[in-house]
Order: C-alpha cells, then structure tokens, then sequence
C-alpha cells in the first residue's frame, strides 16, 4: 500500500512524515524545504502478529508495510507549474489513496501561506489544484476518443462518459463522488488514473491541548468532519508534534507516553485504520518456527487469490486452506488442541478469508 502526503506548505505534513516513517525528511517552516518527494517504509502495527510469532517460537516475524511519499508543499496555480506542482502532481498519481494534512492549530510561530488559519479554504485550494490537474488528463483522453467516436460506438459511449466527468470536475467536485451508473463507467475510471478519484485521508494536525479529547472542541476539526462525511473520506485527529516525540522512543515509553497524554493508540496506529477502511484491506496471518508474516489482501477476497498473494504457485495450484482464527489458537494453548475442539477447518475455492485468520495452504504444481 502507497499513501501519498499532501498539503499547504507550513501545515505540519514534514513533520507528520518524519514522525511516522523516522526518515528525517528536512522539516523547516518555510515552502518547498520538500523539493523531491521523500519515501519512507513503515511496518503495519499488528499485536496479534508477536502473539502468534510467540506461539509458534518463529525466528523472524514480517509485518505487513505501508510506503509513505511526503509530496513537496502545493500551492495555488500547482497544475499551471506554480512553486514546482506539476511534477508533485505527477508523483501523487502514483499512490493508492492520498493522506491530505490540514492545519487546525494555531501558532503565531509558524506562518500560514494565506495568512490564516481555515482548514475547509486550504482543503478547497488543494482540490482545485487536483481538479485542474484531472481536467487536463481528460481533455487530452476526449481528444484522442473524438477521433474513432463516429466510427466505434464503445468509442461514442465512452465519449459521453467523458464528456459528463469533465462537466462533474468543472462544477468543483471531487471524481470520487460521482455516482458510477454501469460496469462499463467504472472500468473506464479505472483507467484514467483521476488524481481526484483517489480515495482521500484527512489528517487533522491540532496542538497537544486538542488530542485528548479528538478534537471535539475544536471548531476547524469538527467543520473538516463535516466535509469529509459529505465526501465519503475519512479523519483522523493527529498532533504531528507529539508524534514527532513518540517517534523516538521505545514501545514501553511510547504506551507510557500515550497514556500520560490520555490516548490510547499513536497517530500511526489511527492513520493505518482509517487507511485499511477506506481501502476495504485486511490481513492474514502465515505461521511456524521460520517466520510469523502479515499479508494485506483486500475484504472480501477467496482462498486462492490470498494464496496468490504469497506466490503465483500457491494459487494456481491451489487444493485446500488450512484455517484458525488466531485468537482461537491462542485459547486453545497448541494447534493440535485448537483442531481437537474443531476450530481448524479444510476451506475450499469458495472461501473468503476472515481478517485475523492464520492459513496454511496446501498446493500442487
């Protein structure tokens, strides 16, 4: 899974990015201290993966990783090539779904790139950018389509559906909201790899007085709720800071720490939930005494596509899923006890894998 950072410059999406990935990208209160897009590589936390990796004595335990792009700062006229936005733009195409930071603290320290503090115009600046940024791409797609239209009626209806996406864009809404009305329509949005049919993640960094409550109290979280509701996104509440601080220290000191504070998980931990459920994710758990891993596979997903996920060989040879919901093996104290009580069970094809379930896949190529 790759999340692409974006926001305004000075609104705290560095610090965020340092915080999260530890990569030390250059954190300074000025625009564009983020000139090339920094990458950083982070592991899901997943309590459930020492257990197992505990249970079964593993040498190694792999968790599944998140890749975190910290895109420069945009601006206003970023789709026109203002401060450098086109080639951000262009590496935002390249992520899964876009964690988009919003100021909702204020400092007289840090300055604001439109002198003040309005979470919902910053939002609005940003979009539009993104919008003009998708016009282009499908105007340059209407072009090319244009030409065998007369000749191909796929073509015609294709150009139709173009026609009323631009028309959805240029009123200011987002491609994600647009309602889909047939298969057809969805496998071409597919296809055009709209920056603003990406689904969107918005992190609301507010000072330390803010976190322990989730910023209930503050006005300009509770108005990017509100709007990210209407845009079918999710929020999470983050003090990019503290995050900064927890950062640097040990699990023992962070739990610590996190509770001092009155929390009860780190803004890592809440920006990885609200990213699985935008994305409908899940993971799987593979066991024994060489390694304990973590694998993401999208809800829903059967036994064989799971497997394939592991290595091609798996699904194509797939026979049967050996499976046990880890807390059951946990319960039950070994394998073998967990398969007296009947909590192991031979899955088919048709299985759909649960999130938390430790499989052992049996295959013949």
């Amino acid at each position: 899974m790759k999340l692409g950072i974006v926001g305004l410059p000075n609104v705290g999406k560095s610090t965020l990015f340092n915080s999260l990935t530890k990569a030390g990208a250059e954190s300074a209160n000025y625009p564009f201290c983020t000139i090339d897009p920094n990458v950083g590589v982070v592991t899901v936390p997943d309590e459930r993966l020492k257990l197992i990796g505990d249970f079964y004595h593993s040498k190694k335990v792999t968790p599944a990783v998140i890749e975190f792009v910290d895109i420069a700062g945009l601006v206003k006229g970023a789709s026109k090539g203002e401060g450098l936005g086109n080639q951000f733009l262009a590496n935002i195409r390249e992520v899964d779904a876009i964690v988009h930071v919003v100021r909702c603290f204020e400092d007289p320290n840090v300055i604001h790139v439109d002198g003040s503090i309005d979470p919902l115009r910053d939002i609005e600046t940003i979009n539009l950018e993104l919008i003009f940024s998708d016009i282009e791409i499908l105007e340059r797609r209407i072009a090319k389509v244009t030409k065998t239209a007369r000749m191909d009626k796929e073509a015609a209806k294709e150009l139709d559906f173009l026609q009323k996406v631009k028309k959805h864009l240029e009123d200011g809404n987002m491609a994600i909201t647009m309602e889909l009305e047939s298969e057809d329509e969805e496998g071409w949005m597919g296809t055009y790899n709209l920056l603003t049919w990406k689904p969107v993640i918005y992190a609301a960094n507010v000072s330390e007085d803010d976190l322990a409550d989730d910023g209930e109290s503050n006005a300009h979280v509770q108005a990017v709720r509100k709007y990210a509701a209407e845009q079918k996104s999710e929020v999470f509440v983050i003090c990019a800071e503290i995050e900064e601080e927890i950062s640097e220290l040990d699990d023992d000191e962070k739990k610590m720490f996190l509770e001092d504070l009155g929390l009860k998980e780190s803004g890592l931990e809440k920006l990885v939930k609200a990213s699985y459920s935008l994305l409908g994710l899940m993971s799987f758990l593979t066991s024994g005494e060489d390694e304990t891993r973590a694998w993401t596979i999208k809800t829903g997903t059967k036994a064989p596509q799971a497997a394939g996920k592991i290595h091609t060989d798996f699904e194509r040879g797939f026979i049967k899923a050996e499976v046990v919901n880890y807390q059951d093996l946990l319960d039950c104290g070994s394998y073998a006890g967990a398969r007296e009580k009947g909590l192991v069970r031979m899955e088919g094809k048709e299985y759909i894998v649960q999130d938390g379930d430790v499989i052992l896949f049996r295959f013949n190529v």
